[in-house]
């Protein structure tokens, strides 16, 4: 698989390190979904201009295996998006040792609500009212 297989935008990229290992000595599954919940929720921020909160995680696929030493960068994009609510896609790819084979490792969706001030939903921004960082997610 190649950089153009990936879908979405380069959100978050961090390095899989010893501390992050489940007993099989494999990267704990739920640092990765943490992870994923990092890059989902800023991408859900910026299309909401504002604050959102994960309310489902609506589907998780371990593909592969994380290692210590991989790079893991995750990708997202808007896959729906309702009036106070949206889905974000993520796709987790891992660079093998840092330098080596790039593959796709676990991808989800994970729903969103916008948030006002006083914590109740929020209707999320039209596409031309966004500024140009956030457009295209």
């Amino acid at each position: 698989m190649s950089e153009e297989d990936a879908l979405g935008r380069l959100t978050t990229r961090t390095l899989a390190m010893p501390s992050d290992t489940n007993a099989a000595g494999d990267i704990f599954g739920g640092w990765v979904l943490s992870q994923m919940d990092i890059a989902a929720g800023i991408c859900a921020g910026q299309r909401a201009q504002g604050r959102v909160v994960t309310v489902a995680v609506e589907s998780m696929s371990f593909i592969r295996a994380v290692k210590v030493g991989d790079i893991l960068g995750l990708y997202t994009h808007i896959a729906e998006l309702g009036r106070t609510s949206m889905v974000v896609h993520v796709e987790a790819w891992v660079r093998r040792d840092r330098i080596g084979l790039r593959e796709k490792v676990t991808e989800g969706r994970f729903k969103f609500v916008a948030l006002d001030e006083n914590g109740a939903s929020t209707p999320v921004p039209a596409e031309e009212d966004l500024p140009d960082y956030a457009r295209d997610n």
